[in-house]
């Protein structure tokens, strides 16, 4: 398959963010039906909300260029 193939010009330092967009997103849909995360539901959605505008700002810019 030629998608194993392809080339991407992303860094690793710029998956970073998508890592913790999706890591923040995972741990808040778990921790919903558990109480020993519900002190954190703020802290993840502000961090899932910050790199998710982020992540898609960098992929739009790069899809630009």
């Amino acid at each position: 398959m030629n998608f194993f193939k392809i080339k991407t010009c992303w860094s690793n330092a710029e998956f970073i963010l998508i890592k913790l967009c999706m890591a923040s997103a995972y741990i808040f849909i778990g921790s919903y039906f558990h109480d020993f995360f519900k002190d954190y539901y703020t802290f993840l959605i502000v961090v899932f909300a910050i790199t998710v505008v982020w992540f898609v700002y960098q992929w739009l810019k790069k899809m630009k260029d």
